[in-house]
């Protein structure tokens, strides 16, 4: 039991276990019909409505799955909970920590939108205008009308099912599946920590490509156009989907860990007061933490918790929310420059804004698994 804890998982089953996970999380959306041979839904709404279902139960499926694989050895809820980033000790009572999880992710990505916010502030002000003058300068009437607006377009969210879909389903299923199952497998496996931020990616926009078959068959697109439409949302799901590895690795918490988990796990008494010094990528020196010694396998990863995977999801229903980022527009130059300042400010921050120190709540071990501290 001692070599399998330290040995981990194999590389291959790693990977085979992400594929197959990517391959049921898009299989079971068409099971309803092919396998269960439902009838076809009679509406959009009851369409979506039972995506939701099988989006939940691939969800929960993958969760039971990689918790299987990885080698566990504590049952215990808010640990296991903490292996997928998700912080069952926080819900009971908010710390600041949780709102920097919230709050600094999503302000960093919207850096990369500031030409689509510049561009949208610019309509509400058009728009604010052209209100102001119908209603002759009156700024009660202004006032209300813009209220209205706004009651109006939350009450829109909430009644689409469309966007149940953009801004909950889809975000919450798509990280706990793609990051929060896959990320602990592949380091598990031995993978790089960036090998991971980049290859974890993959399955995530493969997964994607059902599309295709729904904008040529459904939507009787060209097989040109279907096939640009796809390969755009391919590239896009890669490079959000790195962001989103990378936000779930370096906002990790640590754990609820006792040195008696520890002890278990590796058959020997461990004192972490005597580890292995390790330096945090993008702090230097200044940010050194103490890790365990154990050199491979998941040993270390027994001992801590993993990610937190508020973050990837906040940003995950941000840019939902935003589409594709704004780069130019025709009427104003002042959106492409605005967009090359938040691009500018988004490479400065992005290692900064995401310090671990910044989520975590202990300052004397190190975060999660020894990755979070060597980043190598």
């Amino acid at each position: 039991m001692e070599e399998e804890a330290e040995q981990g998982i194999s590389k291959s089953l790693a990977v085979t276990s992400c594929a197959a996970m990517a391959f049921f999380y898009v299989a079971i959306l068409y099971s309803p019909t092919l396998i269960l041979r439902l009838p076809p839904p009679i509406s959009f709404q009851s369409f979506l409505i039972r995506r939701f279902i099988c989006a939940a139960v691939s969800s929960l499926l993958s969760l039971i799955f990689c918790a299987l694989i990885l080698p566990i050895r504590s049952w215990d809820a808010s640990y296991l909970s903490g292996v997928y980033g998700i912080r069952l000790d926080h819900m009971v009572s908010i710390r600041v920590h949780d709102w920097q999880a919230v709050v600094y992710p999503v302000s960093l990505t919207s850096l990369l939108y500031a030409g689509s916010l510049v561009l949208k502030s610019m309509s509400l002000l058009n728009s604010w205008k052209e209100h102001w003058n119908d209603s002759e300068g009156r700024s009660s009437n202004c006032i209300n009308n813009g209220l209205q607006m706004v009651i109006g377009k939350m009450f829109s969210i909430v009644s689409n099912v469309s966007a149940w879909r953009n801004y909950f389903v889809a975000p919450l299923t798509e990280e706990l599946v793609f990051r929060a199952c896959m990320i602990p497998l592949l380091l598990c496996g031995g993978f790089k920590t960036y090998g991971v931020i980049f290859f974890c990616p993959i399955f995530f926009s493969l997964a994607h490509l059902n599309h295709f078959l729904e904008f040529y068959t459904e939507q009787n697109r060209s097989l040109l156009k279907a096939s640009m439409v796809v390969g755009l949302q391919l590239g896009y799901t890669v490079i959000f989907g790195s962001y989103a590895s990378f936000l779930f690795i370096r906002t990790g918490h640590y754990g609820t860990v006792t040195t008696a988990t520890a002890a278990v796990t590796a058959n020997t008494p461990v004192n972490l007061n005597h580890t292995a010094k390790a330096t945090v990528m993008g702090g230097g020196n200044r940010q050194s933490r103490y890790v365990t010694a154990l050199r491979n396998g998941c040993g270390r990863f027994l001992k801590l918790c993993v990610g937190h995977l508020i973050a990837p999801v906040v940003a995950h229903i941000f840019c939902n929310f935003m589409g594709l980022p704004v780069l130019y527009s025709r009427r104003n130059g002042i959106v492409s420059f605005a967009f090359i300042v938040g691009v500018a400010g988004f490479l400065w921050l992005l290692f900064p804004a995401t310090d671990p120190d910044l989520y975590n709540d202990s300052k004397d071990n190190c975060w999660c698994w020894q990755r979070y501290c060597t980043w190598n």
